[in-house]
């Protein structure tokens, strides 16, 4: 017993120290579990096989691929906007939004998502952001509404199930939820006014180094591109880029082109039209999608003498909404900035190389006020020039490589990150809602895990993702392996006798004050432990001396595991115990003292309305 308590004590001062990363720290002590024989190895690695592990794995994907889709964002920016000027109601719809955004996605991918939409919002309506970004990553903890809202849901349930009790529903959490975000709401509400009105001044714009894509297209008229379809009766069908020589003949050029792909392999992965990079041995086929620049009367030319179709719409290679013409996702643009220095200089784009050193175009090129965007393989470098390049993201950031020839503006693979499947959105939405029913509605005889899984695997292969290796990038295997790792110790804990040992010193502590002192006592160790550890972790520790405790005095444990969950994920007093408080940090200018004085009273009052909120929701 006391092998397995050391165990626990020395994690717990690893995890709090935070030098060593969570996950090794976990696996170390799994690996201490099985050296002394405390657990059989069969037992050690029974987490990874966890239902609750699986199904966090699936909700990384599920989550991963609605905000790839840019349904989130969209959602979240539409409901937004009805604030207005008004600083009080967008505070309230900040609240509101990432609260039930947090229901059903990661908090930390929440405010990621929501914060830039919040710190434009204020700037347009000339309010301060400081005061929104604190309550923002707060309300991303409180949206306890769901099942899947947060780790230490599943973790509880998981706990339920294995002591041989009914399972939590999917919308158990509801009534906690939103009491916690009723409460948060209004004392967050005179505290942002009282501390943080006089943060960060007025201004709330952001510093960004770059432009957006989005700028990038207007600056150089890429919005204005014509898209021509190779047809079966084309004479162009077969030939290759250079051999129709577009650029010479009519002055036009082909930035990109469209292919369909009737793969199935293809279609379920990457969509049903592939970006192409243009190159002089591209054979077009029947079906390619031309995206040209050039003047009308040249473009119609060239579509009169080659048999081509003009586009009237991009319903087909589904058009953004905003009326973007190019689309970046395996594709994309960046500028670079060529230093004096530069060998580069006076030589004509086409001796440069660009296209066969790093395999992207020369779209075109920026030289004081000046655009150049016609016979650029003829057109000689400038130092300081400013040239826009196309080609895959990857390539683009080999380019950031060499900074003594040029400087590449932006982060290309961070912009790259940003683009959003847009057009798939609907999809995602369907595949969220079928999720949810199949979890709610006891007639559909699927299990939780059950459903996580098919909605994981739809959104990959209905094409949410742009590729299999993009799912598997949106899923946190540090939390995966920590929670995989650590459930054995509860294991540990109660095999050892441990947990029973625990539990008796909590009940002969507090228990003869009644089942509301030992819960309180419960409640606040919990939100003590989660300041300096991480909540899935403190969960899986003091979820099973919840029950022990609970089962000690003879009273339903239900509460009391619910007391463990949201005093894990109710964490405020400080900017490093939880994600979301870190990522707000510096866009919001707070100081450690900020969180104390806001965070600290917020905590506090919680823990108080929940310890007399939870048994009435559910009874001892």
């Amino acid at each position: 017993m006391w092998i397995t308590i050391a165990i626990l004590v020395i994690s717990a001062a690893l995890f709090a120290n935070g030098k060593i990363r969570s996950d090794i720290v976990a696996l170390c002590a799994l690996c201490a579990l099985l050296v002394f024989q405390i657990l059989t190895p069969a037992e050690a690695l029974s987490g990874f096989s966890n239902s609750v592990v699986i199904m966090m794995v699936g909700l990384f994907v599920v989550g991963g691929a609605i905000f790839q889709t840019g349904l989130a964002k969209m959602i979240s920016s539409r409901i937004l906007k009805l604030a207005g000027n008004s600083e009080t109601r967008l505070f309230l719809l900040v609240m509101l939004v990432t609260a039930g955004i947090g229901g059903f996605v990661s908090n930390t991918g929440t405010v990621a998502l929501m914060l830039p939409i919040v710190v434009s919002l204020a700037a347009s309506a000339n309010l301060n952001a400081s005061r929104l970004l604190m309550p923002l990553a707060f309300a991303s903890s409180m949206g306890l509404f769901t099942l899947i809202a947060t780790p230490p849901n599943l973790v509880i349930h998981e706990q339920l199930v294995s002591s041989g009790f009914e399972g939590l529903s999917f919308f158990s959490f509801f009534p906690v939820g939103l009491i916690c975000v009723t409460v948060g709401t209004l004392v967050l509400l005179p505290l942002t006014k009282w501390f943080l009105s006089n943060k960060g001044g007025k201004d709330g714009k952001k510093g960004q180094s770059g432009k957006s894509l989005n700028e990038l297209v207007k600056e150089y008229g890429l919005d204005n591109l014509y898209q021509l379809k190779v047809l079966n009766t084309s004479l162009l069908k077969g030939k290759s880029i250079v051999e129709l020589d577009v650029r010479r003949k009519y002055g036009l050029n082909i930035i990109e082109v469209r292919r369909k792909n009737d793969s199935p392999q293809t279609r379920f992965l990457k969509g049903n039209a592939p970006q192409q990079l243009v190159s002089p041995n591209t054979q077009l086929q029947p079906d390619d999608v031309l995206y040209v620049r050039g003047l009308d009367e040249k473009v119609n030319n060239f579509v009169v003498a080659y048999q081509l179709e003009i586009q009237k719409d991009n319903a087909a290679e589904e058009k953004s909404k905003d009326g973007k013409s190019l689309d970046f996702y395996d594709i994309g643009i960046a500028e670079i900035v060529l230093m004096p220095s530069s060998k580069l200089i006076n030589q004509t784009v086409q001796e440069c190389g660009f296209r066969a050193k790093f395999n992207v175009n020369i779209l075109g090129i920026r030289r004081n006020n000046e655009y150049i965007l016609r016979d650029l393989g003829n057109q000689r470098v400038h130092s300081g020039d400013v040239l826009l390049v196309q080609g895959t993201w990857a390539n683009i950031d080999r380019l950031s490589h060499d900074d003594t020839e040029w400087v590449v503006l932006g982060q290309p693979l961070a912009e790259a990150a940003k683009v959003t499947l847009d057009y798939k959105a609907p999809v995602a939405a369907a595949i969220m809602v079928l999720m949810v029913c199949m979890m709610v509605f006891e007639f559909i005889p699927v299990a939780p895990v059950t459903a996580v899984i098919i909605a994981g695997l739809l959104m990959v292969l209905t094409g949410c993702f742009r590729n299999v290796e993009a799912a598997y990038k949106t899923i946190n295997w540090e939390s995966i392996v920590l929670i995989a790792a650590m459930m054995p110790m509860s294991m540990a804990l109660e095999k050892t006798g441990a947990s029973e040992y625990i539990s008796n010193s909590l009940v002969s502590g507090l228990g003869v004050y009644g089942p509301f002192a030992l819960m309180a006592g419960i409640y606040f160790t919990t939100s003590l432990m989660t300041m300096f550890i991480s909540n899935t972790a403190t969960a899986v520790l003091l979820a099973p001396i919840a029950m022990s405790s609970a089962l000690q005095i003879g009273v339903d444990p239900t509460p009391f595991l619910f007391a463990v969950a949201v005093g894990a994920s109710m964490c405020f007093a400080s900017p490093f115990s939880t994600p979301p408080n870190a990522l707000v940090m510096p866009a919001g200018q707070y100081t450690f003292m900020d969180y104390i004085k806001v965070g600290l009273p917020l905590q506090i009052i919680m823990g108080i309305v929940m310890i007399f909120v939870l048994p009435l929701l559910f009874p001892f």
